[in-house]
């Protein structure tokens, strides 16, 4: 193993975390670096998102992940986002920026979508079932499905109705607290045409807070519709 800082052929040689360096790069890829990092064994230079980092950087790493924001306003709020968490944090991930620039908030009033009630049935040898009640424009309405499981198939429920297409690219579950007893965290990740969005949900049932974080994520990818339908 080739330690990091190794002289030359470090992976650290490769990886530029300074704005002015990160600018370089990404035009003229000579400009700092006298050989290609694959000939020396690595995969890819690296653009190392922090502090020192330019909005050049930042726009790009949105490239690479997919996400498209709709105006130079929304990169630039984005950006101001991602220098304050820069500050507080050495080392800015991809979860991080794709949490960065799908954290803007639904009001009550315009949510499209909204919780209501969930059960579900699942046993040893049959497939599981799971029926939703959720508001849809104001309406109340239930939809049912099959799944691989519990969650799966509640899932499967709302999407059935709602007929997003949506892509989901992140589930993830944590424990709020340590005990069997404690309430989970779920958040789940969405993208379509470009945009990339998160939603989370809260409930001692991992299955009512994974329907709810769905439904979450799917106000806020109408949200962003919405907004470039009226910027069109």
């Amino acid at each position: 193993m080739v330690q990091p800082n190794k002289a030359v052929v470090g992976a650290n040689a490769f990886a530029h975390a300074s704005g002015i360096h990160q600018d370089g790069v990404l035009k003229a890829r000579d400009t700092y670096e006298i050989m290609r990092a694959e000939d020396v064994g690595w995969s890819a230079n690296k653009i190392v998102l922090g502090k020192l980092s330019g909005r050049n950087a930042f726009k790009q790493r949105l490239q690479e992940l997919g996400v498209q924001l709709d105006s130079e306003a929304e990169i630039n709020a984005a950006f101001a986002r991602f220098k304050e968490l820069a500050d507080r944090k050495s080392e800015i991930f991809d979860e991080d920026i794709l949490a960065l620039v799908s954290d803007e908030s639904v009001s009550q009033d315009k949510e499209l979508y909204g919780f209501v009630s969930l059960s579900q049935h699942s046993e040893t040898g049959e497939r599981p079932h799971a029926a939703v009640v959720f508001t849809s424009a104001g309406q109340e309405v239930k939809s049912e499905s099959d799944g691989n499981g519990p969650v799966d198939a509640s899932l499967k429920a709302i999407e059935a109705h709602v007929h997003s297409g949506a892509e989901m690219v992140l589930y993830s579950v944590n424990a709020i607290s340590g005990s069997t007893e404690s309430q989970g965290e779920v958040t789940v990740r969405l993208q379509n045409s470009g945009r990339v969005v998160n939603g989370t949900g809260s409930d001692p049932d991992i299955v009512v807070a994974s329907a709810k974080a769905y439904l979450s994520a799917l106000n806020k990818l109408q949200s962003k519709a919405d907004r470039v339908a009226a910027q069109g």
